[in-house]
């Protein structure tokens, strides 16, 4: 039963934003009163049906809008089958999630998808309905409420840019009927979707050229932008913008806290332009971004926008009318692995100043490696002035990576690789790319001990950041690529399943010991997890600036806020460094609680130092 006071409530929020709302729909849909007055009954009717637990938990986070900002987030991003098989299995689970310091849970696509033609669960055939080897909507929803009871907050994907061509509309799309093919987008002949070609890029070259598919069934060309069996969706059509709203706001009233747009930047096509980033896309975040405070306030929006920062920022939105929450910081995760390979922080610490410069109230998810592949979107201008050129460059980050670079202790393998191009991503966990799989297999002992220093160092790095660290599952016990997908049929030409095994348990259950891999990343991690949640330092209130080290090996960060001052060493080189900080105070190290001076600081190759100042 709804109180009296749920409705008034629900009216103060629709109010609230009922002017902007209602002039942003009626610009983009040309004053289709029908279409907009369905959508406002969709949103009562969905508020209506919101369980009154999810209610209670939407006013909690109205009175503190900023509760996933601060320093005591700590991400995990996860695949239900690799992890326990099925929803029920991750709630059996919970308490190792709880043990890995984990209050925020991404579970990777699980809505129904068909096998073999599902691009890990991007390729959304009903969605509201579970895979059903992961469960029900019903299991969905237990597991929330159990997460919530342990204060974890639920990130689920929402794949708005198109559907499986064995959705409920593209199979009356393929059977002929007008208005389903109206949702999408079709074309009689070629020529049209020639004109398109001119301008808009191609997102998997080489797996799935072009951005165009014949529909034998329709005898018609269908835009697919992905995969031949993912269609994009028409959202100049206001059905589709009001049904895929109604589809995300069920995800919501089933307990998921942060709402993923998957491709946002793609959702608006336009002939004669690349269909990237267009004004439209933003007018339809920002109504997603009011329809969420509206029926679910308690709910976020995390935009996946993997381009460089110019691009990205924008999603954000303004103070005043503001779009995504949260956004990755994609270009930082992949200048790490430049860092990495080259020994040179002077990219990274380029780029973290563009970061740093960035109003505080935005919020950045900060991840080392996630599902998908590593793309070398680098910052070739800045690179240009030390020699490196973009196609020579990224070939020998490849070959760095693949262990094709003379003494490289990384084992990752490439995606979509275009020799045409000189181009290349790569896939690969973290461990084995900092080098712990080789050690492991050679059994070298000073390798290992190395490698598994510069794996710690990265993960110091990324808790460093002001936003919220996101762990890869497997990567807190230092989990190996997975080379058996080579031997699945249904994985071996997606070289992306390296990276997406099957949890390892039997390596989970050494995190206690101290003496093995995983007990040593696991107890390193869990130890920056807590002085991270201590120190206010961490908050993302905090001033952030880059630390010069006087030392192209050495990346400096340094953070201050409210009398705790924080100067962040990484020493990305092979061998010893010194880190020339030029500053004589005495600090104490956060990891072993020695007092030290910040003067010249002497660091192990690819170590770090987190070193504390009070000031009073």
């Amino acid at each position: 039963m709804n109180h009296p006071e749920w409705k008034q409530e629900f009216a103060v929020r629709f109010r609230r934003h009922e002017d902007e709302l209602k002039w942003l729909y009626c610009e983009l849909y040309h004053n289709d009163m029908q279409a907009y007055n369905y959508f406002v009954s969709m949103l009562y009717r969905c508020w209506e049906e919101r369980p009154e637990d999810l209610k209670l938990m939407d006013r909690a986070r109205e009175t503190y809008p900023d509760w996933y900002k601060g320093h005591d987030l700590v991400g995990m991003l996860m695949y239900v089958n690799a992890f326990a098989g099925t929803l029920k299995g991750v709630q059996e689970k919970l308490d190792y999630i709880t043990d890995c310091g984990v209050n925020y849970l991404h579970l990777m696509p699980l809505l129904e998808s068909p096998k073999g033609r599902s691009d890990g669960g991007y390729a959304v055939s009903n969605f509201r309905k579970v895979q059903p080897e992961l469960g029900t909507m019903e299991d969905l929803y237990e597991l929330a409420a159990k997460c919530h009871e342990r204060g974890i907050a639920v990130c689920l994907d929402f794949v708005m840019n198109h559907t499986s061509e064995d959705h409920e509309w593209a199979k009356k799309a393929k059977a002929g009927d007008i208005e389903y093919q109206n949702r999408y987008f079709f074309y009689d002949n070629w020529d049209i979707p020639n004109a398109y070609e001119q301008t808009v890029p191609q997102v998997f070259p080489t797996t799935a050229p072009g951005n165009f598919t014949w529909c034998d069934e329709a005898k018609k060309v269908v835009m697919t932008t992905f995969y031949p069996y993912q269609w994009d969706l028409n959202y100049a059509n206001p059905t589709v913008f009001n049904d895929m709203t109604d589809d995300m706001l069920n995800l919501c009233n089933h307990g998921i806290d942060i709402i993923r747009l998957d491709a946002t930047p793609y959702i608006w096509k336009a002939l004669g332009t690349q269909c990237r980033n267009l004004l439209q896309v933003h007018t339809l975040v920002r109504m997603m971004r009011m329809v969420c405070e509206i029926v679910c306030p308690g709910t976020l929006l995390l935009g996946e926008v993997v381009m460089e920062p110019s691009k990205v920022v924008p999603y954000f939105g303004t103070v005043e009318k503001p779009e995504c929450h949260m956004l990755y910081n994609v270009t930082t995760m992949a200048s790490i692995w430049h860092t990495v390979a080259t020994k040179d922080a002077r990219l990274l610490a380029h780029q973290l100043g563009q970061v740093f410069a960035l109003p505080r109230e935005y919020t950045f998810l900060n991840y080392l490696r996630c599902h998908d592949d590593i793309g070398w979107g680098l910052d070739y201008d800045f690179l240009r002035q030390f020699g490196w050129e973009e196609v020579p460059h990224k070939k020998f980050l490849n070959d760095y990576f693949t262990a094709k670079y003379p003494d490289s202790p990384s084992r990752g393998e490439l995606y979509n690789d275009d020799p045409r191009l000189g181009d290349a991503r790569l896939c690969g966990t973290t461990a084995s790319l900092c080098g712990i799989e080789a050690a492991e297999e050679k059994k070298n002992k000073a390798a290992l001990e190395k490698a598994v220093r510069l794996d710690l160092m990265l993960h110091a790095f990324m808790f460093t950041l002001s936003g919220v660290p996101v762990l890869y599952s497997g990567d807190e016990i230092a989990q190996k690529s997975d080379n058996a997908y080579h031997d699945d049929p249904l994985k071996a030409e997606d070289s992306r399943y390296l990276h997406r095994g099957d949890l390892d348990w039997k390596r989970a259950a050494q995190r206690t010991k101290k003496d093995t891999v995983p007990g040593k990343v696991f107890s390193g991690i869990r130890l920056l997890e807590s002085i991270r949640e201590e120190h206010i330092v961490f908050d993302d209130s905090a001033d952030t600036w880059v630390l010069n080290t006087g030392n192209d090996h050495v990346l400096g960060i340094g953070r201050y806020a409210r009398g705790e001052k924080l100067l962040a060493l990484f020493n990305f080189a092979d061998g010893e460094q010194t880190a020339f900080v030029n500053d004589p105070t005495m600090f104490t190290d956060l990891i072993d609680g020695k007092i030290q001076p910040a003067g010249n600081v002497v660091l192990p190759g690819g170590g770090f130092k987190w070193l504390l100042q009070k000031i009073k």
